[in-house]
C-alpha cells in the first residue's frame, strides 16, 4: 500500500487509541511527535502507520 492509499485517521480515532482527549493529539502533531495532514477544511488526519509505529514506541515510517 502506497502512501496516497493508505488510511487516515481523525484526531478522535488517534485519541480512541492511545486513550487520551483529541487535544493531547492535536498538542502532540503540534510539538512534532506524530505528523498530521490537513484536510481542505483545515483538519487534521494522521496516517495510520504513523500511528501504529508510534503505538510501538517506534519511530515514523519515513521520518
Amino acid at each position: 500500500m502506497n502512501q496516497t492509499d493508505e488510511r487516515l485517521l481523525t484526531s478522535g480515532e488517534v485519541a480512541t487509541l492511545f486513550r487520551v482527549d483529541p487535544k493531547t493529539v492535536t498538542r502532540w502533531a503540534a510539538a512534532g511527535r506524530i505528523t498530521s495532514l490537513r484536510t481542505p477544511g483545515g483538519h487534521r488526519r494522521y496516517r495510520e502507520s504513523s500511528v501504529q509505529a508510534l503505538l510501538r514506541g517506534e519511530p515514523e515510517p519515513g521520518a
